[in-house]
């Protein structure tokens, strides 16, 4: 973190009214949020789970019943998510700004790629030792092992899947961490009591004092 103190900003500056920052610092954190929870996996950029399903179906019917399970799983997690997508985007179209659903949207985001990333490695087995890691992959024509929004070339023998898997865990990191988005859900929406803020009317040398203490 980065903190300044006694800086002065000149009034042409100003974002918004005077002393609004905080309700546009909320606006940018919801779009954010929004934005990361978009399309595929891997905050948008690469497949969803139905690619994923694909190139599960392309190497044969699945036999065990635990694998065929955590497969509706993941392609059930992906179309309660482009229902909220779809209520999101019709608030937007309303001239709405994103609530806490950005961030019940976001947290249900990252934990399915989560799963998505998780299936693949599962499902692929040992055969994901193969590829990955230093760009290679065993699937001619397949220059690149990033995985895009598009299934992609070789199913699950791309290395994408393995590096997507890597990357995986931070999803629930960045751009506000599960913690927060569970806390803000809980304040927002399920109207449970704020945690004790114990910096409270402290400057922020101060605060520091009573955290080292705590």
């Amino acid at each position: 973190e980065v903190f300044f103190t006694d800086v002065r900003i000149p009034a042409e500056n100003l974002v918004g009214d005077l002393n609004d920052g905080w309700r546009l610092a909320k606006v940018t954190l919801g779009n954010e949020r929004v934005s990361l929870s978009t399309g595929g996996v891997l905050w948008g950029n690469g497949p969803t789970a139905v690619e994923l399903i694909d190139s599960i179906r392309d190497m044969g019917p699945v036999t065990d019943p635990h694998m065929r399970q955590r497969i509706a799983g993941v392609y059930i997690e992906h179309m309660l998510l482009d229902l909220i997508r779809m209520r999101t985007l019709t608030a937007t179209l309303k001239g709405q700004q994103p609530g806490p659903e950005a961030s019940i949207r976001k947290l249900l985001a990252d934990e399915h790629g989560q799963h998505v990333m998780s299936l693949a490695r599962d499902y692929i087995g040992a055969a994901g030792m193969l590829a990955g890691g230093d760009g290679e992959t065993f699937v001619p024509g397949t220059d690149t092992k990033s995985l895009g929004p598009e299934k992609p070339d070789g199913g699950l023998m791309h290395a994408g899947w393995y590096d997507g898997f890597m990357f995986s865990q931070a999803l629930t990191i960045g751009g506000g961490t599960f913690a927060v988005q569970r806390n803000i859900i809980g304040e927002w929406v399920l109207g449970l009591p704020r945690e004790p803020d114990v910096s409270k009317g402290l400057s922020w040398a101060e605060a520091q004092r009573v955290v080292g203490r705590s």
